[in-house]
């Protein structure tokens, strides 16, 4: 089989500037990659890197060449495992521009089989869990406003970003403004293990699920006394990037967050959630901030998941490709009326 492929780079402005601990993202750079079989069939996924894991757009764009040099050459959407195998031997890291062709592989796969991918997996839509929407750092008032804004528009989980010197005057404002709703928090890694000890017991007054990442990856033993001390439970993102993370992490945390551009796709992220239920381990699926082109396809995996982080397109001012919908934060799977990822040009 002939396959062709190509990619695009976009960039995405966002509704608002969006801040963590670490710092304000005013636009998304993604790398959208297209493939297309002989019969004219094209399977659309997106790289979204993040230099927080040694990824750009520039480097994305400077491996893909090589990765999909892969795909013609094993010249199959369905030898996905060949050609996964093919990509880590030819681009050891780089896992965005990775998951970007994967998706795309497994989206063209899809659409020749006729089949939504969650139904291709055998995957319950029904299980899927509702999206949390993400409450970015600004000043307190800004803040309970987009809470407002969220609850209006039906979001009953939100995730809401810490790490500032006022944290307990930030979640005070957003229970006030969400008094039913489930709010989770995320440090980014801005606190000390002591000092992550005492804002959980702060946080559990307000009614907060759990805390994600209060501490430095590079600090593993400061995330098991967090573990060990805390009055909530915990979710490691920075520290769980990699599928042999999942057992380094296992005794110090309750919840893995796992990311398609961290990890390097929707194979590598089965495998992860495989492998934190031998552990004990709950999962959630986050994301970074996406067009479509990629949400849509970690969407397929909610059924596998007991928390979903998936609303990095929602956050985006435009984007170019429709997805998967989510309606009141559900992520509506059985509503999709077309086959392979969903993903889909608007224009």
């Amino acid at each position: 089989m002939l396959l062709t492929t190509e990619f695009e780079r976009v960039s995405y402005p966002l509704a608002d500037d969006f801040t963590i601990s670490r710092g304000t993202q005013t636009a998304a750079e993604n790398v959208v990659v297209r493939i297309t079989d002989d019969g004219g069939m094209t399977g659309v996924g997106a790289a979204a890197p993040s230099a927080h894991y040694g990824e750009t757009a520039d480097t994305v764009e400077a491996v893909l060449p090589e990765l999909l040099d892969v795909v013609e050459s094993v010249g199959d959407p369905h030898g996905i495992a060949k050609i996964e195998r093919g990509m880590r031997e030819r681009v050891g890291r780089n896992p965005a521009a990775r998951a970007g062709v994967e998706i795309a592989l497994h989206d063209l796969a899809s659409k020749r089989l006729g089949l939504p991918l969650y139904r291709q997996w055998g995957l319950d839509a029904d299980e899927a869990p509702p999206t949390s929407f993400t409450i970015g750092l600004d000043d307190t008032e800004t803040m309970r406003e987009k809470t407002e804004e969220a609850v209006e528009a039906g979001f009953p989980v939100l995730k809401v970003k810490l790490g500032t010197d006022r944290d307990e005057e930030i979640v005070e404002a957003v229970r006030d403004a969400a008094p039913e709703a489930t709010i989770r928090v995320d440090a980014n890694e801005a606190w000390t293990p002591r000092e992550a000890v005492a804002k959980t017991e702060m946080l559990a007054s307000y009614d907060v699920e759990f805390v994600e990442q209060p501490v430095p990856a590079a600090d593993p033993e400061g995330l098991r006394f967090v573990y060990e001390r805390a009055a909530l439970p915990l979710a490691a993102d920075e520290s769980c990037v990699t599928l042999a993370d999942v057992p380094r992490v296992a005794d110090r945390t309750d919840v893995v967050n796992l990311k398609l551009m961290k990890c390097g796709g929707l194979s590598e992220a089965t495998r992860m959630v495989h492998a934190a239920r031998a552990h004990g381990l709950e999962v959630m699926l986050g994301c970074m901030i996406e067009s479509n082109a990629a949400i849509a396809a970690a969407c397929h995996l909610a059924p596998l998941l007991d928390y979903a982080d998936l609303d990095g397109a929602l956050l985006l001012g435009e984007d170019d490709y429709e997805g998967v919908p989510i309606e009141d934060g559900e992520i509506r799977l059985r509503d999709l009326n077309r086959s392979g990822t969903g993903a889909r040009r608007t224009d």
